[in-house]
């Protein structure tokens, strides 16, 4: 049985050279360790906490991993990313949409204009950034004959998410992306897969594991607890192994239980 402590890896990675968008913090920063203890030169991208990305970069194992800055709400700055990795790093073998952002925006709270604001936001970062990301990735991958895709989705995108809808909608509509790009990409060689966490522990969630409700989403989940971003990382590393080919287009749930689907 494999330790919650446990840093040994669960697949060889050598020689591949992962993007891993989001990894200045939570889930990203944790897959961007995983994959360099795997063997991986990781590409840390980041959009404004530079400070945050030169640390994640100098604890990794290995060497030559690098931190690279870019808003990927903005089409051009996702080629340009992509472009950057490539140029610097040699190749893109692995990409992992992780990045994306939360706000609440209930329907009965916000005037027309802040409705509008907050799904432009949301829909931009976590729909439309990854799939940008991608098209590039992607063209870069099948030159080389193959590569990997994985993009960090949640439990919102099956449950719904009452008080934040863009942020549900964003999850859903990546789902049903990646799952389209399996398809469209597979005789390419590239697998595509996701993984839907559900409240993992991290700075974007802990005003609420802090707050009022903080026991009462523990309570979601049987194991009475919320996960931890390196429980979502190990599904990513695997997801990123050799061997797993057949399994393109899945979507695996990691929410402890709190939301099954039928």
């Amino acid at each position: 049985m494999v330790s919650a402590t446990d840093t040994s890896a669960l697949s060889d990675l050598s020689g591949n050279i992962a993007l891993v968008t989001g990894a200045s913090r939570g889930i990203g920063a944790a897959v961007a360790r995983r994959l360099a203890a795997a063997g991986a030169r990781v590409a840390v991208h980041y959009n404004s906490a530079r400070d945050a990305a030169d640390s994640v970069v100098a604890e990794l194992q290995g060497e030559a991993h690098e931190a690279f800055s870019a808003d990927l709400s903005v089409p051009d700055a996702c080629r340009d990313l992509a472009e950057s990795v490539v140029d610097r790093m040699g190749a893109i073998d692995i990409l992992v949409n992780n990045a994306g952002i939360f706000e609440l925006h209930e329907i009965t709270e916000l005037d027309f204009e802040g409705w509008q604001m907050a799904w432009e936001r949301t829909l931009q970062t976590n729909l439309i950034g990854p799939a940008n990301l991608t098209y590039v990735v992607a063209r870069h991958m099948a030159e080389r004959g193959g590569g990997r895709i994985i993009n960090v989705s949640s439990r919102g995108a099956f449950r719904g998410e009452p008080q934040a809808p863009a942020y549900g909608a964003s999850k859903a509509g990546l789902n049903s992306f990646s799952q389209s790009m399996a398809q469209a990409l597979a005789p390419h060689n590239i697998f595509v897969g996701v993984v839907a966490p559900g409240f993992i522990e991290t700075d974007m969630a802990a005003s609420h594991l802090e707050g009022a409700s903080g026991d009462a989403i523990r309570a979601q989940s049987p194991l009475g607890r919320v996960g931890q971003p390196d429980e979502i990382a190990r599904i990513v590393e695997f997801l990123a192994g050799d061997g797993i080919g057949f399994a393109t287009g899945c979507i695996v749930d990691a929410n402890g239980a709190s939301y099954l689907r039928t």
